[in-house]
């Protein structure tokens, strides 16, 4: 516990999941990409006045067998203060899927991280079905998930960030181009989410990051033949965006203060 009686202060984070977590949408202009990850790692080294350590070891495309067979020892033997996790997008988004057992291997996966004595943080994606094709499945599918993985949590002393369940992030100003992905400011509106239930703020000014797209406007064949038809590709293939990608941060890296 930390000096104020609450819990200890998190000065080390390593974060698993796909290209939620690893960024994906939240393009920098070296073609590298940040997200809500990096974000919160920065803004709790705002909040602190000092220096946290952080790991990312998400890929995108991941579904959650991969993401648990292949992150989630790393990140335990990284030993951090607390891991995020986050997965089942990728799979829900399958014609064929039982989403209470995925929902039961990611409240196992958190009942894991505690068992080691790591702070476990959980958090749902945003919900995209308002701007997407096949959106009432997905609100349908995601709503399921959400309830499977809340169900199976409630003895864990661990945040739940629901951003499924945000009204306001379902908005087309917060996602990209392609109506899967988050924009900048819709990843810096789930790092406010999730520092804000870890007892933090966000640094000022991170509302008034710029999205260098979104997904406002009608939906049009330029968009099926640039997103739809290349994610279907993959599907009928068997590949996946991540194949032959390395996480972005696969060890802990010092993370400065915001200025």
């Amino acid at each position: 516990m930390d000096e104020t009686g609450g819990a200890p202060q998190i000065r080390s984070l390593v974060a698993i999941g796909d290209s939620f977590t690893e960024g994906v949408g939240d393009e920098l202009p070296d073609g590298s990409v940040r997200g809500w990850a990096d974000l919160v790692a920065a803004g709790l080294a705002t909040s602190l006045g000092e220096s946290v350590r952080y790991a990312n070891l998400a890929i995108r495309g991941r579904k959650l067998h991969g993401i648990l067979s292949e992150q989630l020892d790393a990140a335990i033997a990284l030993r951090p203060d607390a891991i995020s996790i986050n997965g089942g997008g990728n799979d829900i988004l399958r014609p064929r899927v039982s989403i209470d057992h995925v929902g039961e291997r990611l409240a196992d996966a958190a009942h894991r991280i505690a068992a080691a004595g790591i702070r476990p943080i959980l958090l749902s994606g945003g919900n995209p079905s308002e701007v997407m094709p096949i959106g009432a499945v997905m609100q349908r599918r995601g709503d399921a998930l959400a309830r499977a993985v809340e169900s199976r949590i409630s003895d864990l002393d661990a945040p739940y960030v629901d951003n499924w369940g945000d009204r306001e992030l379902r908005g087309p100003r917060f996602w990209s181009a392609d109506r899967l992905h988050l924009n900048t400011a819709g990843h810096a509106h789930v790092a406010r989410n999730v520092l804000r239930a870890l007892g933090h703020e966000a640094p000022q000014g991170w509302r008034d990051l710029a999205a260098a797209t979104t997904a406002e406007g009608r939906r049009d064949l330029a968009y099926y033949r640039e997103y739809v038809l290349p994610w279907l590709g993959r599907r009928v293939t068997g590949r996946s965006s991540g194949d032959g990608r390395d996480p972005k941060h696969a060890t802990l890296i010092e993370v400065q203060p915001v200025s």
